[in-house]
């Protein structure tokens, strides 16, 4: 935690403004991650995380297990995350992305997982990701993170019914983050993320798609490429 900022009585008598303006100035710096109100004490300036690189190739998910276990293990931290795994009914968008077919009215034709994934418990970023029923109903690898095979990834899980993930693409943009990110991010509500849309394929067959969520104040995303011919990955 850094320094204590001024109180609203402070501001009001240092600057000669409104009680009102002082209390909004301090929620500016609040909403925007700058400084932590803390209910008793003041408020303070918030430390700035150091900023780590997320490393994003094909090559780890082709070694198997979870890539990103094994990214924070690359930098010396506990990799685990939050999930909530269900079958539901995809979205036109989502539909599109996995070249699925108008399903029976709701009828679910998706296993829809939300994460929040951490780094020795701090929150690192958020996915949902949909996985066509068509493709692993009846599977040992239905649930993601449930059965014999769980949080493998998805190249590692997909590969035990024989299916092949050969590449994947990946549409990056920023934006503000929701209050519903900001609050599973910890982060300002003004706070920039980076966006992922990820789709993985088996030759010309979407098989999973995701929207990944990273808060840019913490973290630089690297993208490698393999000169070699080996199977694909995150």
């Amino acid at each position: 935690m850094g320094d204590r900022l001024p109180s609203i009585p402070d501001i009001t008598r240092e600057y000669g403004v409104a009680r009102n303006t002082a209390a909004d100035a301090l929620d500016v710096l609040t909403s925007e991650g700058l400084a932590v109100a803390r209910p008793g004490s003041g408020t303070y300036v918030r430390a700035q995380p150091e900023i780590r690189r997320l490393v994003r190739s094909w090559n780890r998910n082709a070694r198997g297990g979870s890539p990103f276990a094994g990214e924070m293990a690359n930098q010396g931290q506990a990799g685990t995350w939050d999930y909530d795994s269900r079958t539901a009914q995809a979205s036109a968008a989502v539909r599109e992305r996995l070249a699925l077919d108008e399903p029976p009215a709701g009828d679910p034709d998706v296993v829809r997982t939300t994460y929040t994934f951490r780094g020795d418990g701090n929150p690192v970023m958020l996915s949902t990701s949909w996985e066509p029923l068509a493709l692993t109903r009846g599977t040992p690898i239905v649930m993601p993170e449930d059965g014999p095979h769980a949080g493998a990834g998805v190249v590692e899980r997909l590969r035990q019914i024989g299916v092949q993930v050969t590449h994947s693409a990946e549409v990056v943009s920023a934006r503000p983050a929701t209050e519903d990110e900001a609050k599973r991010l910890d982060v300002g509500n003004a706070a920039i993320v980076l966006t992922i849309e990820r789709t993985y394929y088996a030759d010309t067959r979407p098989v999973e798609t995701a929207d990944i969520v990273i808060p840019v104040d913490r973290h630089q995303v690297v993208y490698g490429t393999s000169m070699w011919d080996e199977p694909a990955g995150e």
